[in-house]
């Protein structure tokens, strides 16, 4: 398999990943549970207006805080980062870019709806750039809990699996997104404020961006990385606590059965060790 390694000194690549890795292995009960739990109590306390909206909503800041909870996700992936994959990645960010705009412009596939805070610098005062940042873990987290669930699947168990745990964490991501108000729909549906179609555009966005992945990643290395990697699915982890506990504390009780579901299929999975200590 040819490696981002042609590409950086051969070193270089392996203390970068060294160090990734060494840094989330020592910090994982920090990043994967105290950070998003912090999270939630600022973002409460800016919904009670407890903080100025300059700091709970600081769009920095939350992009920020996204970074270090991705930050299990992109360690665990770097070594698998091949040319293929680095393409991959880059047709699915102009994707995730393009479906925004026209989500945002025209209403389809998700509906017509409209940001409501900033979320840092935007792509023709339309889309957030960093988009990608909040857009890609929930893809690649459904892949690898695929792969971790199922056993040697095939291409068709593979999509519908992974589509499955994508329309689940977006089951739990907007109705927490909408209650901040982060996002919101100029009809309003009757799931938290969440029309049915935006469920519909996620099955046909969601397709496209899971038929990308399943071109860009080599399955059997991202699954023998999976099962050596005991961090690398701690950002499904910081997921499901962050939105967990705000769907909790709204009273969206359907998103947090959502998410406990997800939680116990960590916890029953041979992938779970997590050492809180």
């Amino acid at each position: 398999m040819v490696t981002v390694s042609e590409l950086a000194t051969p070193g270089t690549r392996r203390r970068v990943e060294s160090t990734l890795e060494r840094v989330v292995e020592d910090n994982r009960f920090t990043i994967a549970v105290t950070f998003p739990i912090v999270g939630v109590a600022l973002l409460l306390a800016g919904r009670a207006e407890l903080v100025p909206p300059q700091i709970a909503m600081n769009p920095y800041l939350l992009i920020g805080a996204n970074l270090v909870m991705v930050s299990p996700l992109v360690a665990g992936l770097v070594p698998l980062l091949d040319r293929r994959a680095l393409v991959g990645l880059g047709v699915l960010a102009l994707f995730t870019w393009g479906i925004e705009l026209v989500g945002v412009l025209t209403g389809l596939p998700y509906g017509a709806f409209s940001y409501g805070v900033e979320l840092g610098p935007m792509l023709f005062d339309l889309v957030p750039l960093g988009l990608p940042v909040f857009y890609f873990p929930i893809l690649l987290n459904s892949y690898l809990l695929a792969l971790l669930v199922l056993d040697s699947p095939s291409f068709l168990r593979r999509f519908a699996f992974t589509l499955g745990v994508v329309i689940a964490l977006d089951l739990i991501l907007d109705p927490g997104a909408v209650a901040l108000g982060f996002w919101g729909w100029a009809d309003p549906g009757g799931y938290y404020g969440v029309p049915a179609v935006n469920y519909l555009g996620w099955l046909l966005s969601g397709s496209v961006a899971i038929a990308i992945l399943q071109v860009a990643f080599d399955h059997e290395a991202v699954r023998d990385r999976l099962e050596r990697c005991g961090f690398f699915l701690d950002d499904l982890v910081s997921f499901l606590v962050l939105w967990g506990l705000i769907n909790a504390s709204v009273g969206n009780w359907i998103p947090v059965v959502v998410a406990l579901g997800l939680v116990g299929t960590l916890l029953t999975s041979d992938w779970f060790d997590f050492d809180v200590v």
